[in-house]
This record gives C-alpha cells, structure tokens and sequence, in this order.
C-alpha cells in the first residue's frame, strides 16, 4: 500500500470500528486521513470497498489472535468449541465483524471475501498447525483412526460454511446452531470406539 492508501486504510478502520460502517462516511474517513475526499476515490471506489478490505483484514487477524490463544493441549471437543465460542464472541463485540450479521451489507462482504480468497487467507494460517494437530490427537487416542487425515480437515473446512447460510437456517437460532453442530462433528471424530 502507499502512504495515501494507508492512512486512508488506518482512518477508516478506526472510524469502522468505534462508528459501525452505516454511521461513517467518506468525508470523515478523507478528513481523519489527511486527504481531500477527491483523493480518496483515487484509491477507493466507494466506502463499501474500503470496508471490505478492513472487514478482510480484521478477519484475518481475528483468526490469528484465536489460534494463538488457544491450548493446544485441549481435548479436540475442548479445543474446537473454545476456539469457536471465542470467534463469535469476538465477532459480536467488534462493530467492523459484526456487519458480517447485517443482512444488507451481508451480500457484498459475502462475494467480497470470497473473491479475494478470504477462505485460504484463514485456511493458510491454521493449515500447517492443523494437520500436526490431528495427527497428534489420533497418535494419543483422542481421535478416531478410521478417517483420513486430509478428510478430517476438510471436514473442519467445513463447519465455516454453516455461517454463511445463517439467514437460511434462521438468524434467531445462530450462534447455537453453529456451535451444536459444531460439537456434534467433534463429538463424532473422537468417538473413538469407532476407530479401526
């Protein structure tokens, strides 16, 4: 990024967060920057833009602060439930993430992240770490031998997916959907009874 593109970056994130994005405009963003708001379209075509490149990037860091403070120690039940009741946790306190619940933005962040790959971004950060993690996990006995090992991270992949079809499932019932099922996979992968 250049300086201009930065700082236009770093104000707006600060207003996103401590405004919400329906409460800031380009105007304020261009101001707390420095810049003209002209100078702002250079680099942005729009607000939403700008905010789904913060929205991206909160993200991101979200996911590496979570992995991080996770026990790596933890059961796998344990490990994953935490590691999921502290995203929605997380996500519901930040004003940036929460939008991820605003059904009318919800759309554009949606094809936004998916566009720029915000999957792998997330995938790339935990791969490495997870795969060791579930082989770990079976070596002690805590999760079953009968599934492969790229199969078990696909279906850990998967649980992402649950959240995007919140408004499908029933935005009454989400987060505790997201958490049940969640914990039902788990409970599923380490029944170790199953192992062959």
């Amino acid at each position: 990024m250049t300086d201009k593109k930065s700082d236009i970056f770093n104000a707006g994130r600060e207003l996103f967060f401590s405004k919400g994005f329906k409460d800031t405009n380009v105007s304020e963003i261009a101001k707390l920057a420095g810049i003209g708001v002209g100078t702002f379209y250079n680099y942005y075509s729009s607000k939403e833009e700008l905010f789904l490149e913060v929205f991206l990037k909160e993200n991101e860091d979200l996911k590496k602060r979570l992995y991080e403070s996770v026990d790596l120690n933890d059961d796998p039940v344990t490990f994953v439930t935490k590691f999921l009741t502290k995203n929605i946790t997380e996500m519901n306190s930040n004003l940036i993430l929460k939008e991820w619940y605003n059904r009318e933005l919800f759309s554009k962040l949606e094809q936004y992240f998916y566009e720029q790959d915000g999957m792998s971004s997330i995938d790339e950060l935990m791969k490495s770490g997870r795969l060791e993690l579930v082989r770990q996990w079976k070596a002690e006995g805590k999760m079953r031998n009968d599934i492969d090992d790229e199969m078990i991270c696909a279906i850990f992949d998967s649980i992402p997916y649950i959240d995007i079809h919140k408004y499908d499932i029933g935005i009454q019932y989400y987060p505790q959907i997201m958490y049940y099922i969640t914990e039902f996979i788990m409970k599923g992968l380490t029944d170790c009874q199953k192992k062959v």
